[in-house]
């Protein structure tokens, strides 16, 4: 008789410091508290947020995959053998949700493939968080990830997406290096038409959370500091 495979949880972490169980649900500490085996991004950064999670857990006990931009592909298929031997297992992103902008979305397609269950938990995206707090259209809206660093071929995106976005009343949503988020701000009021909508949403759910939507013209008379804080930009042509 096959053995029963274990679970892949889907355990959404922390978008920056804050207190864990003021973000997170009671059902992430459950999981944690059960799971052993996990995958994640960065392992030292996922043993500080076990800790800070289940404080009493021995972190001896505790077994870690990486997967991130350094991971080479032979190393992945062999990651979920602890879930084919019966045992839970737990993704966990550097920051916020599993699977979305995320390289776990590699080893829960691999699961589907396995055919073990998978489980995602509830927890901050700062993603939906941003779309929530936007007032912009959450019927449509596309994510579309990190825009080219060089300046021209950003502008030109810029204007591409803002294009998507009126001609099919699609709210647009990218991200950008946090180092770089006031070059992003300057390209995006130089390229954009001064009446289509801009959200910025930075640090949520952090004490200095910052949500804001107005005009590419209205945006131009504030000032602004998004240096080193995590942003997202939402933008949604009105012209």
């Amino acid at each position: 008789m096959q053995n029963k495979k274990g679970s892949l949880y889907l355990i959404p972490s922390l978008l920056g410091e804050s207190q864990p169980l003021t973000v997170l649900p009671l059902s992430v500490k459950a999981a944690i508290e059960k799971i052993d085996y996990y995958i994640v991004e960065h392992e030292k950064d996922a043993r500080r947020f076990i800790k800070s999670i289940a404080s009493h857990k021995k972190q001896s006990k505790l077994h870690f995959e990486q997967i991130n931009k350094f991971t080479k592909e032979e190393e992945i298929p062999h990651m979920l053998n602890p879930c084919l031997r019966g045992l839970d297992m737990g993704v966990i992103s550097d920051a916020g949700c599993p699977g979305i902008a995320d390289p776990g979305a590699r080893i829960v397609h691999l699961a589907h493939q396995h055919g073990i269950e998978v489980k995602p938990l509830v927890g901050p995206s700062s993603i939906l968080l941003g779309m929530m707090a936007s007032g912009l259209n959450g019927q449509n809206f596309a994510f579309n990830g990190y825009l080219p660093i060089n300046n021209k071929e950003r502008r030109e995106a810029l204007k591409q997406l803002e294009k998507l976005s009126k001609a099919n009343d699609q709210t647009q949503l990218f991200i950008e290096t946090p180092y770089r988020n006031n070059q992003m701000l300057e390209s995006i009021l130089s390229a954009l038409h001064p009446m289509t909508q801009l959200c910025i949403a930075c640090d949520l759910t952090l004490e200095t959370q910052y949500i804001k939507t107005t005009s590419v013209s209205e945006w131009a008379k504030i000032k602004v500091d998004l240096q080193k804080r995590p942003t997202i930009f939402i933008i949604q042509a009105y012209y």
